[in-house]
């Protein structure tokens, strides 16, 4: 019963990538395609805006570095932490979607994704405890001659940085995530955002900004009925 739900994100997955192909960054696709071999990001594994070679540096942990980008400039992240920040390097490098939020002055950059309040709120409390030393990771950073970035302050707890998981979602990469005001028509960065992206990249969310009730009801109701296949699905396996 869960090859349904795969089939549905296969779908709608291919609907949007024909009509938004991939954003214009160093790493990404022109267009997505499949990548059956992928080291990490594997929930975009059928139609990805990245090859399946760019993600061997997020297979490895802890992660260093990706491409000139350090990870480790305040100490190596936690594990908890690390998986967080996989998630928002997985999406913005390999979904197929990430193109739909495409930056109005800047076509490799995002911009207003809908990210779930409950997953600002689990990333917050998973990095809490690690250090920062910028606020802005797209601006705040100092940058050498060969690309690599450094710290231009202290480092310190993210939970003096960011006042919870609402403020870092929306300061920590710039425009580029927003929290939603929906449980539902907003990203996790698992399988479960396919509800979301049927309704999200529906004609009507784009003609309007603001999330009406009945595709609010409509999202909750398919997410009910993903979450009771999974269920179904795991208690055939035991």
């Amino acid at each position: 019963m869960l090859r349904f739900a795969v089939t549905l994100f296969a779908v709608i997955t291919s609907s949007t990538c024909q009509k938004y192909g991939c954003l214009e960054g160093d790493t990404h696709k022109l267009k997505p395609s499949p990548e059956p071999n992928m080291h990490e990001c594997t929930l975009y594994s059928k139609s990805s805006c990245c090859y399946a070679d760019f993600t061997e540096q997020l297979a490895r942990s802890p992660v260093i570095k990706v491409n000139n980008s350090y990870w480790n400039r305040c100490g190596q992240l936690s594990k908890s932490c690390e998986v967080f920040m996989k998630k928002i390097e997985c999406f913005y490098r390999c979904s197929p979607h990430a193109a739909h939020w495409i930056h109005p002055n800047y076509a490799a950059g995002i911009q207003s994704v809908p990210l779930c309040q409950s997953f600002c709120d689990d990333w917050y409390e998973a990095c809490k405890d690690d250090s920062i030393c910028v606020h802005n990771w797209l601006t705040d950073w100092e940058w050498d001659e060969s690309g690599e970035n450094h710290c231009k302050n202290k480092c310190i707890p993210y939970s003096e940085m960011y006042a919870n998981g609402t403020d870092m979602c929306q300061t920590m990469w710039g425009e580029s995530f927003k929290v939603s005001e929906s449980s539902c028509l907003c990203l996790q960065m698992n399988m479960k955002d396919m509800m979301a992206i049927k309704y999200l990249l529906s004609e009507s969310s784009e003609e309007s900004s603001s999330i009406s009730s009945s595709e609010e009801h409509a999202c909750q109701k398919r997410l009910l009925k993903f979450e009771k296949l999974k269920g179904d699905e795991g208690e055939q396996t035991r």
